[in-house]
């Protein structure tokens, strides 16, 4: 039946105490900023909030299941999971089975913080990642667009300091425990316009009585103790909504099924350790549940209910400890090529390759001996090309493909990568890697910054560690093609246009390793290369194998330069994918 819950600050209070616990079947926290930003703004506002769905657990049964506290310091890279709860009290607890991202939005800009990267920035730089808080603008206006009546902003200390005149933001997390008589007091110091002030006040109050007096919890309350029947209706109550992936789902019973091993905390630490190996990877649970499918040899790789029966879900979690350690190798092979989460266009490519060390039984031996090299070598070029085929390899299809491309690695892997028979086996599901005259132009024009660049770059100019934190680098440095710059050294504005676009083509494109890159700057390439290669001999032989033919010393020359190169790296594209 359903029930009154009371306030906002009990609701958190509960959180606080513990009273309302996550049972292991319950996903991450995913939303975003801006979503509870509008959450607080529809509270605000009066809008319904939602009925939770919530277990009654008897003391009795607690020692059966594992529990997850709420999120409230949210750190996009360093804490993102719910953590283990150890040592709850012998009394009866609440489990949330719906509502959990509403309570920990909640939690987040009432009690917590919420820190993402800042786009630009490095992922393994800790400034790119400053704490904000939850703010309220006491004197903001209404969005029209929106539909939003009140601005909530995650800031930081340093957002705050550049806050202007018109607004006054208050932090929200203040009403939680300080008086509000108080608090509405202050702003009188604060805001001389008796208008504003007046506002403000009105605002203040609101947010305060939000919290504290309207009764805007409701529940409903499961208390059968049988975990069949609640995971059930956390299916049935979840299914339904586009934000829960249908292997978040999977995850939960594959949770409620694994013995000796804690199948959440296993997953998301593997996620982890692969996405922190090299520069960086983007991996998530959803590809770590297919590999298991795939290297546990179950079903069709799907994610399909009866892929998650106990028997494979008992396999699973068996050969758990021999499948996490081809993923890592697989990461560390993919990182060792200069792949990262920015330069990999498809995370699913991983899963043969992984599948093929898997079934050899490699280690960590594979990324550095000789007599892996040429199998290496084969391994690199066929995920290039994969990654390369315009119409998309690792798209629509997916499961079939990777269920045929298994059936070929288990009956042919035992003497090496086989190339021929994987692209035999791609090219009956339409999944071709043989190039058109047509798809090998479109790379010639490949862009800066997209994700296929670097891997095309990279199979142009073999023989480099790709593992030394390569860059894509302009080699006539794109800060020269402004339309100022060009204009000012005599182009029509025709010209401007046509070398603005073809600076960032694949034909001025370039391989260097980051600290290099960084010494190059705004040098134009033929000084730079000068000062790089003093003797001519050598730079003579480093151009050539940049397909590099002739170096004008100022941008007068750079269209000539552009069709020359482009002309060589198309007879090099053709070698390279034939």
């Amino acid at each position: 039946m359903y029930k009154p819950g009371g306030t906002i600050h009990d609701l958190l209070q509960g959180v606080a105490d513990h009273y309302y616990i996550l049972p292991a079947i319950q996903r991450e926290f995913v939303w975003g900023a801006d979503q509870i930003c509008q959450l607080f703004d529809s509270l605000m506002q009066g809008y319904p909030f939602g009925t939770f769905l919530f277990w009654t657990i008897e003391p009795e049964q607690q020692s059966q299941y594992q529990f997850y506290d709420f999120v409230q310091h949210f750190h996009q890279r360093d804490n993102y999971h719910c953590e283990l709860i150890t040592g709850l009290p012998h009394k009866s607890l609440t489990a949330v089975l719906d509502g959990q991202q509403r309570m920990t939005a909640l939690n987040i800009g009432l009690r917590g913080s919420y820190a993402w990267r800042i786009s630009g920035k490095w992922w393994t730089n800790d400034a790119a990642f400053p704490v904000r808080h939850l703010h309220l603008n006491l004197l903001g206006q209404p969005d029209s667009e929106t539909g939003s009546q009140f601005q909530f902003e995650f800031l930081s200390a340093e957002q705050l300091e550049r806050a202007s005149d018109d607004e006054r933001w208050f932090r929200i997390s203040r009403t939680m425990d300080e008086d509000r008589d108080d608090l509405v007091d202050e702003l009188d110091d604060l805001i001389p316009d008796s208008d504003a002030r007046k506002k403000a006040r009105k605002t203040l109050r609101q947010l305060h009585d939000v919290i504290h007096i309207r009764d805007v919890v409701s529940y409903y309350e499961e208390t059968n103790q049988d975990l069949e029947r609640v995971l059930n209706i956390f299916i049935r109550m979840n299914s339904g909504g586009t934000a829960l992936s249908y292997s978040d789902l999977l995850l939960s019973i594959a949770v409620a099924q694994w013995r000796q091993l804690d199948a959440r905390q296993e997953i998301h630490a593997l996620v982890d350790e692969m996405n922190a190996e090299g520069d960086g990877f983007a991996y998530s649970k959803d590809l770590v549940l297919k590999a298991g499918l795939m290297l546990a040899d179950i079903g069709s790789v799907g994610f399909k209910v009866e892929n998650f029966n106990k028997a494979n879900m008992a396999r699973l979690e068996e050969q758990w400890q021999a499948i996490r350690s081809s993923l890592i190798l697989a990461v560390r092979l993919l990182a060792s090529f200069g792949f990262n989460g920015q330069n990999l266009r498809a995370s699913s490519a991983i899963l043969p390759i992984a599948y093929y060390l898997h079934a050899r039984t490699l280690d960590d031996r594979y990324l550095s001996r000789s007599e892996f090299a040429a199998d290496r070598e084969a391994v690199r070029k066929w995920l290039v090309r994969s990654l390369l085929k315009a119409s998309g390899i690792w798209g629509s299809g997916l499961d079939t493909l990777l269920t045929d491309l298994r059936e070929v690695l288990r009956a042919e892997a035992t003497a090496g990568f086989p190339v021929q028979d994987l692209e035999e086996a791609m090219a009956r599901r339409g999944k071709s890697l043989t190039f058109s005259g047509e798809e090998i132009d479109e790379l010639c024009e490949v862009s800066y910054g997209d994700k296929t660049t670097f891997a095309l770059l990279s199979i142009l100019f073999p023989g480099f560690d790709y593992s030394q934190h390569f860059h894509v680098d302009h080699i006539f440095p794109k800060g020269r093609f402004t339309r100022s710059k060009l204009i000012k050294a005599g182009f029509t504005e025709e010209q401007v246009e046509d070398l603005i676009e073809k600076c960032n083509r694949l034909p001025n494109l370039q391989l260097l390793v980051g600290t290099i890159n960084n010494e190059k700057r705004q040098k134009m390439p033929a000084e730079w290369y000068r000062a790089q290669w003093p003797n001519e001999t050598m730079r003579n032989q480093y151009l050539q194998h940049q397909a590099i033919q002739d170096l004008p010393e100022d941008l007068g020359g750079f269209l000539k330069f552009y069709k020359q190169r482009r002309t060589t790296l198309r007879t090099r594209i053709e070698a390279a994918l034939a």
